[in-house]
């Protein structure tokens, strides 16, 4: 069995037609695999989409909210094509010029798929980023995306995996707590330090060491888009912050959620979660957030808050 030789065009350029034609002109048996990538691109094209196909993949990411609140809040909040996204759009489509596959491709890597052509596909434009930091998704997902991209992509540095957890009304009564509020700007060198510890705890990646200027002006600006929260006791010490990541009448993503040490076994942590789900659920159907696998108390807090679990999360970090 041979080899297919060079094509004289790349596969997205070819019908299946084409293909066909070529590989009787060789007069020899062509191995499968060779012809494979052809094959798909005359049945699936990939493109970087533009501002001009958001209605089009708001309307595809909708069909599954609580595990694409995170792309699209990247969509609502800065467009398709933007620097703050820090990555680039991709669509698969079918003949029909269905899409069946939509992700972000950069610093992080999040994906949407229907389909195993569409996960092959963005894999292999994946391939060519290579400042990329993270790939994070459902765990199946994941694992097929890592078969196609660990050839020729970055290499894996850290790897963990998350349980999803869900909240929806009604909620069981608890306990809230006053002064939890949204986070002022004066209150940004209390939340960065702590939001950095989360991160390199995380990552092992430091983002105040790695990208100091960078990393002040996003966490800035969700304060300023009043996604940052926050308990500050007497003494002007932070008790407690939460993030809201991405948010939409469908689902809220929250992340970076911590308690200070001094603060917790005394339920401050359930209370205040409680208090931020009264508030939040007022604006959206449901509350979704991430816990490592090994963090079973964490696990336990928010099951006693009525959480859910609704799947399990892997997140690739990368060298």
């Amino acid at each position: 069995m041979t080899e297919l030789p060079d094509l004289p065009l790349e596969p997205q350029r070819l019908t299946p037609r084409e293909i066909l034609m070529h590989q009787q002109s060789l007069r020899t048996e062509i191995a499968p695999a060779a012809l494979a990538p052809y094959l798909r691109a005359a049945e699936i094209r990939t493109a970087r989409l533009g501002d001009e196909d958001k209605s089009e993949v708001l309307q595809f990411l909708a069909q599954r909210p609580l595990h694409t609140v995170t792309i699209v809040g990247f969509i609502r909040d800065n467009g398709l094509v933007s620097p703050l996204n820090r990555g680039d759009f991709y669509g698969c489509r079918n003949r029909k010029g269905e899409l069946e596959g939509v992700a972000i491709i950069g610093h992080a890597t999040l994906m949407e798929t229907t389909t195993d052509r569409a996960v092959e596909a963005l894999a292999e434009i994946a391939r060519k980023c290579k400042t990329a930091h993270l790939i994070m998704g459902e765990k199946q997902r994941v694992d097929e995306f890592l078969n196609y991209y660990s050839d020729g992509g970055q290499e894996m540095r850290l790897a963990g995996r998350e349980l999803l957890f869900e909240l929806r009304w009604p909620i069981e009564a608890h306990h809230g707590i006053s002064g939890l509020r949204r986070a002022t700007i004066e209150d940004l060198d209390l939340v960065l330090p702590v939001h950095a510890e989360l991160a390199f705890a995380e990552s092992g990646v430091n983002p105040l060491e790695k990208d100091p200027e960078g990393f002040r002006e996003r966490g800035a600006r969700r304060i300023e888009q009043g996604r940052t929260w926050v308990l500050i006791d007497r003494k002007g010490e932070l008790t407690f912050k939460a993030e809201v990541v991405a948010e939409n009448s469908d689902v809220t993503y929250l992340e970076g959620i911590w308690v200070n040490p001094n603060a917790r076994r005394e339920g401050v942590g359930r209370r205040c979660m409680f208090q931020l789900a009264q508030n939040l659920l007022a604006h959206s159907a449901s509350l979704c957030l991430l816990v490592n696998d090994k963090n079973v108390a964490a696990q336990n807090l928010y099951k006693k808050l009525g959480y859910k679990i609704r799947g399990a999360y892997d997140t690739i970090f990368l060298k």
